[in-house]
C-alpha cells in the first residue's frame, strides 16, 4: 500500500482556491478583464430588460426633437428654436447630436430605437469609466462593481433619453486622453463635451490645473484658444445669423431653475431658492472650496501651489510628470465640488457625477461600511420624487461627509503606486 501524502502536500480545497481567486479579482487590477467582462454582460442584459419591461417616460425627448427640427428646417436664430418645455438652451454640439438622433429615429417617433442607442451610450460610458478606474491603481477594483448598481442612472439613460449622458462621453474620453498624455486631444474632447451641455465646465478648474502642470502657461493659453475656436466653429451657422441670440441662449449662466424640480435644495423655501444672494452664496462657497483644494490636495504633492505656478511660468520643453491618480483625483473632485454647491440639481444631473462616486468614496479616508452607506444614501435621495426636505438634507449630509473625507487626502496617497505619464503633445 503506497504511503499517504504528507498533509502539507494535500490538494488545496476548491473553496480556498475560489476564495483566493475572488480576493485577487477584488484587489488586483491585473485581473481587470475578469471583473469587467461579467459587469458589462450584466449591464447589457439588465439594460435590455429595462427597455423591454419598464415603460418609457416622456420628459424632454419631444422638446429636443422639436428644437432640432427647427434647425433642420432651416432656422438658425436661437431665439426661434424651441420645444414644448421652452427655448433651446444648449450649445451647437447638442443640435448636431440630436439632429442625428432625429434622423435615426424617424423624426423622433421611433422611441425604441432611441432607447437602444442610449443603451449603447450607457455601455460605452461604463467601459470608459472602467478604463479610467483601472488607471488609478489606488482605488480597489471591487469598488467598480458599484458603477452598475444605480436605479436612477439606468432611468436617465434608457427611460428618459436626456442629453446629459451624451455630454459626459467626450468628458470621459478627455480624462483618458489626459491619462495618456494627449494634452491637445484632451482639449478637443473637453470642448466637444461643453458643446453638448455646459455642465462639463464643472471639470474646468481641475482640467486647467492639469494642463498648466503638464505644458506650462504659454501652451495652456494655446490649448484654451483652440478649445474656444472649436466652440466658435461648431456655432458658425448660428453666429453668422444672430450671434447675440446664440450666445445669450447657449451659454446662459444666469438661468434660474424651477424650485419644484430641485433635488438638493428643498431644505430652503422657494423664496430663498430664487434669491440672487442665495445664488451668490453658493457660488462663493464653490470658489472657496476650489481654492482650498487648489492650495492643498491638488498641489501638495508637487511642492505646493506657488511651486506649481512657478514651474508653469518657466516651463520649456522639459517633461512634466503627473501621476494617473493625480489626474483622476483632480478632475473628479473639481466636478464634485461644483455638484455640492450647484444652485439646483435636477434628476438627470445625477449622470454628471454618479460614475465618479465609487472612486471618490474609496479615495476618502472613511471606513468601507460608511462608504457603502453613503453611496446608498445618495442613491436613495436621487430616487425620491418629488424631493423633500428630508431627502435634500440627507443628500447634503452625504455630500458634506464625502467632501470632508476628500479634504483629508492628496493625489499621492494610496495603497498602490500609480503609473506616471510624461508630456507627449
Amino acid at each position: 500500500m503506497p504511503p499517504s501524502k504528507p498533509a502539507s502536500q494535500a490538494p488545496v480545497p476548491v473553496l480556498r482556491q475560489a476564495a483566493e481567486l475572488a480576493k485577487r479579482i477584488a484587489l488586483d487590477w491585473s485581473y481587470f478583464y475578469v471583473l469587467a467582462i461579467p459587469l458589462l454582460l450584466f449591464e447589457a442584459l439588465l439594460t435590455a430588460a429595462i427597455i423591454l419591461k419598464i415603460p418609457y417616460t416622456e420628459i424632454d425627448w419631444i422638446a429636443y426633437i422639436q428644437e432640432v427640427g427647427g434647425f433642420l428646417g432651416g432656422e438658425y436664430d436661437y431665439y426661434k428654436l424651441a420645444g414644448d418645455t421652452g427655448p433651446l438652451v444648449y450649445p451647437a454640439g447638442f443640435v448636431y447630436v440630436y439632429s442625428l438622433l432625429f434622423k435615426a429615429t424617424s423624426s423622433g417617433e421611433d422611441i425604441q430605437t432611441a432607447q437602444h442607442i442610449f443603451a449603447i451610450l450607457y455601455l460605452v460610458s461604463v467601459i470608459l469609466v472602467l478604463m479610467i478606474y483601472r488607471e488609478s491603481r489606488v482605488v480597489p477594483p471591487f469598488a467598480a462593481v458599484f458603477l452598475v448598481l444605480s436605479r436612477r442612472l439606468h432611468s436617465i439613460y434608457v427611460l428618459r433619453l436626456f442629453n446629459d449622458p451624451v455630454a459626459m462621453i467626450p468628458l470621459y474620453l478627455c480624462v483618458l486622453a489626459l491619462l495618456r498624455g494627449r494634452w491637445m486631444l484632451s482639449a478637443v474632447l473637453f470642448s466637444l463635451g461643453v458643446s453638448v451641455k455646459m455642465n462639463v465646465l464643472l471639470f474646468a478648474p481641475g482640467f486647467a490645473l492639469i494642463i498648466y502642470q503638464a505644458v506650462g502657461l504659454a501652451n495652456s493659453v494655446l490649448l484654451a484658444t483652440m478649445a474656444i475656436a472649436i466652440q466658435a466653429a461648431l456655432a458658425i451657422p448660428f453666429l453668422l445669423h444672430e450671434p447675440q441670440h446664440y450666445l445669450a441662449r447657449a451659454f446662459e449662466f444666469s438661468r434660474v431653475f424651477m424650485y419644484k424640480w430641485t433635488v438638493n435644495w428643498k431644505i430652503v423655501d422657494e423664496d430663498t431658492f430664487l434669491r440672487k444672494d442665495w445664488a451668490a452664496l453658493l457660488l462663493g462657497l464653490h470658489l472657496v472650496l476650489l481654492v482650498l483644494f487648489g492650495i492643498t490636495n491638488w498641489t501638495r504633492s508637487y511642492g505646493g501651489i506657488f511651486n506649481v505656478i512657478a514651474k508653469g511660468l518657466r516651463h520649456t520643453d522639459a517633461k512634466a510628470v503627473l501621476t494617473s491618480d493625480h489626474i483622476i483625483f483632480v478632475m473628479f473632485t473639481s466636478n464634485f465640488i461644483g455638484i455640492v454647491f450647484a444652485r439646483s440639481l435636477h434628476y438627470q444631473f445625477y449622470s454628471w457625477y454618479y460614475f465618479t462616486l465609487p472612486y471618490l468614496l474609496w479615495r476618502g479616508r472613511i471606513p468601507t461600511v460608511v462608504r457603502i452607506v453613503t453611496l446608498g444614501a445618495i442613491e436613495y435621495c436621487w430616487n425620491v420624487y418629488p424631493a423633500t426636505k428630508l431627502s435634500s438634507s440627507i443628500l447634503l449630509a452625504a455630500h458634506a461627509l464625502l467632501l470632508a473625507s476628500l479634504l483629508a487626502v492628496r493625489s499621492s496617497d494610496g495603497e498602490f503606486a500609480p503609473a506616471t505619464h510624461s508630456k507627449r503633445d
